[in-house]
């Protein structure tokens, strides 16, 4: 092998302009189709320029219906009036899913206002009101209005419990020189339900609720990243309709038609073409599912692999909205079948909450009345991929598990 090994990739002329216009964390210049919920943030994010409180909003809306997306660029242009009318104001955005503690989420924004000089905020150790003290005397120290985001909000309730919501939106009644306002983010259109209602009525004071992009909404979203993405004229007709259409299959996920549209142009790149087809968008497909949940199915522990196994049984007898009951039923079963001691139900709604965070399901808490709260569950593994038969490939108690009879709840 003659000369350099990279050399033949790099003489080749790619067919992207700029990859990272295909990124989730790309900001557009242009928010197609998302007009309405624009103006809903800019008539409450106003009052920040005129140095008053904006209302504590919750956005909810399915993964990839533009909730962080229209809100990072909303911010970014508040940020910019308010540095031209002298005005301060901050804005602080945090990931639920990665920052998922009360005392990290604290810290973290806390960290965020720190000036030379100020004592560091260790990642643990300190007890919380603590640094909710530290926080409270650096947003008074800064002055102005701060807007602090809480992306997957729904994630750090289910992990955390909704106190920390409590003392963010009881800052006010603490803060002397500064005002504070908070924008959650949630998948959950639910999500309120499982909060304390002082906590509700706070948090929610207003609503914005993204509906899913429809195919054509979609194509348009995917034609403006074009333009900026791609050269021209490397398209063959009917790849832009059918990503929207693969994507508006998947709750109208527009994150899901950019991930298609980017892997599509790279198969086509892989295979020194210079033109992308519906082939390619095909075989980006089949990659996408089976890179995205393949391997996590393969090194799940064995009973987080029952309890999906039992999600799915119940599911291809026709179930959907499985109670956790029904779930926990079916895995008792397949734990005896194959002669293993069950985990507590305690223990399962934790192993849930793992698997929802995993994204391998979909859990949501519904209300029943003065009958508490229960857990309903559906799996978020794609068609295309068998769960069941993946499971078994890489743990032999699944396939032994598979070959019983289970006495399952008819579809109601």
């Amino acid at each position: 092998m003659e000369g350099n090994i990279f050399e033949k990739i790099l003489g080749q002329d790619s067919l992207f302009v700029d990859r990272r216009a295909f990124d989730h964390a790309f900001e557009p210049s242009t928010l197609p189709h998302r007009d309405h919920e624009v103006d809903a943030l800019v008539r409450n994010m106003v009052d920040a320029l005129n140095g008053h409180i904006p209302s504590n909003m919750l956005l909810y809306g399915v993964p990839g219906s533009g909730k962080t997306v229209v809100t990072r660029f909303v911010l970014g242009q508040l940020l910019d009036k308010g540095k031209e009318m002298g005005q301060s104001v901050e804005t602080y955005e945090i990931n639920c899913r990665v920052v998922d503690t009360k005392y990290r989420v604290v810290q973290s924004i806390a960290s965020q206002l720190a000036r030379r000089g100020d004592t560091p905020i260790p990642f643990t150790g300190w007890p919380t009101d603590r640094v909710l003290d530290v926080l409270i005397e650096r947003m008074d120290r800064a002055g102005g209005v701060h807007i602090l985001v809480l992306d997957e909000i729904d994630n750090l309730v289910a992990r955390a419990g909704d106190g920390l919501l409590y003392n963010l939106t009881s800052l006010n009644t603490s803060l002397k020189n500064a005002r504070c306002c908070l924008i959650g983010i949630s998948n959950d259109l639910h999500f309120t339900q499982q909060l304390d209602p002082r906590v509700s009525s706070r948090l929610s004071q207003e609503d914005v609720v993204f509906h899913p992009y429809g195919a054509p909404e979609i194509q348009d979203i995917l034609a403006e990243r074009v333009s900026t993405g791609l050269r021209e004229g490397v398209l063959d007709s009917g790849v832009l309709e059918l990503c929207s259409a693969l994507a508006a299959q998947e709750h109208g996920d527009a994150r899901r038609a950019l991930d298609l549209l980017r892997i599509s142009v790279q198969k086509a790149e892989q295979r020194a073409q210079k033109v992308v087809d519906p082939r390619h968008v095909r075989l980006a497909q089949s990659q996408l599912e089976y890179d995205q949940v393949t391997p996590v199915l393969k090194t799940l522990p064995l009973h987080q692999k029952l309890l999906l196994f039992s999600i799915r049984l119940n599911e291809d007898n026709g179930l959907r909205n499985i109670s956790t009951g029904e779930t926990y039923r079916t895995y008792t079963e397949a734990c005896i079948k194959i002669g293993i001691e069950p985990l507590t139900p305690r223990r399962i709604s934790s192993l849930l909450n793992e698997l929802d965070t995993l994204g391998l399901i979909m859990a949501r808490n519904v209300s029943k009345g003065r009958g508490g709260r229960s857990k309903q569950v559906n799996s978020a593994i794609p068609k295309a991929v068998d769960a069941i038969t993946t499971m078994s490939e890489s743990e032999p108690m699944i396939a032994e598990a598979a070959l019983g009879r289970y006495n399952l709840q008819s579809q109601l």
